[in-house]
């Protein structure tokens, strides 16, 4: 077995700082590729993996309201049952904390998320759009009344006019939530583009004793590159998924991720077995990850769906009509 040290390779330069978070949202971004229906011993191999890799956070799914989303169409982890978490991760790990998403106009926050006391989870991820923020800062009281950590994502961001922007930031800055992320849902950012809104999303996150967070798509292959400009831009709250797994192009890889951070604290070999035995089996039938499909999408700047769609249709080697529809509506 390899030593500690050699692990993720920490001679030379380190690039860590103690407060960084790293959050593993495989699970609940990657069940936009199915549905939600991955099967128990995958998101149980998940978890073990995030314990055994020394991960802050584990992402398990949504908290979709049921009179909103079937169950008989969504998996369960579309709503994320007590029960079934705590079949997940039986004998909690100390040192892992648990979190789901709860969509804003897509919960019933008030009835289906317990007390934190009553319940295997620690952090509320409040996901919201520009127009639904009335509703997100009162989702975001409700949790913290509740007693969990909270962070709220800030959606489509590359659609947002910089003054409504302005405007939702000042609000979220002056609610109770612990961490403003900044998330590229279309994969479309640059690194110049991801250090100016870092500079707004900071000046804002210091003024009201807030945290960064950075959720990152792969649409142009610069999730990860965009992730490490947050991380240098001051982001302490770190979004990635196991081989990138999430919707459409997926995510920012976290084996990619650990080795940047040069972090003791975290184990990459744990990551590989599980990319090796659970993740990339699943890779043909799932069809995340980078392609000319979801790059099309992201420099048009839209939501992956139609990609998605495109990819999914058992035709989709012409890239060129594809490229042709998504043009015209621009």
């Amino acid at each position: 077995m390899p030593s500690q040290s050699q692990d993720i390779g920490t001679k030379g330069w380190v690039t860590y700082r103690p407060e960084i978070k790293v959050l593993d949202c495989t699970i609940r971004d990657g069940g936009l590729m199915n549905d939600h229906k991955f099967d128990f011993g995958l998101v149980q191999a998940v978890y073990r993996t995030a314990c055994a890799a020394g991960i802050d956070y584990l992402e398990l799914g949504y908290k979709g309201d049921k009179k909103i989303f079937s169950a008989a169409e969504h998996g369960p982890w579309k709503f994320c049952d007590e029960d079934l978490l705590r079949k997940v991760v039986g004998d909690k790990h100390p040192g892992l904390k648990l979190s789901v998403m709860a969509d804003a106009d897509r919960t019933d926050y008030h009835a289906d998320i317990l007390p934190r006391d009553k319940s295997v989870l620690d952090m509320i991820r409040v996901a919201t759009y520009i127009h639904q923020i009335p509703t997100a800062v009162d989702m975001i009281k409700d949790a913290r009344d509740k007693g969990y950590e909270t962070t709220v994502n800030l959606m489509a961001i590359s659609t947002v006019p910089e003054s409504e922007l302005d405007g939702a930031l000042e609000v979220l800055a002056k609610s109770e939530v612990d961490v403003l992320y900044l998330v590229d849902s279309f994969g479309t950012l640059y690194s110049e583009q991801i250090r100016s809104l870092m500079a707004k999303f900071m000046g804002f996150a210091r003024a009201g004793g807030k945290q960064v967070g950075i959720h990152t798509h792969n649409n142009c292959q610069l999730a990860y590159a965009n992730t490490v400009e947050a991380i240098v831009s001051g982001a302490n709250y770190l979004d990635a998924s196991i081989a990138g797994l999430g919707r459409g192009a997926g995510n920012c890889q976290l084996e990619l991720l650990l080795g940047f951070l040069h972090n003791p604290k975290f184990k990459l070999r744990p990551v590989l077995e599980c990319i090796r035995d659970h993740v990339e089996p699943m890779r043909e039938k799932l069809l995340w990850g980078y392609s000319i499909p979801y790059m099309i999408s992201g420099i048009l700047n839209q939501h992956p769906r139609d990609a998605i769609k495109f990819m999914e249709s058992g035709d989709s080697k012409d890239i060129v009509k594809f490229f042709d529809a998504m043009s015209e509506e621009e």
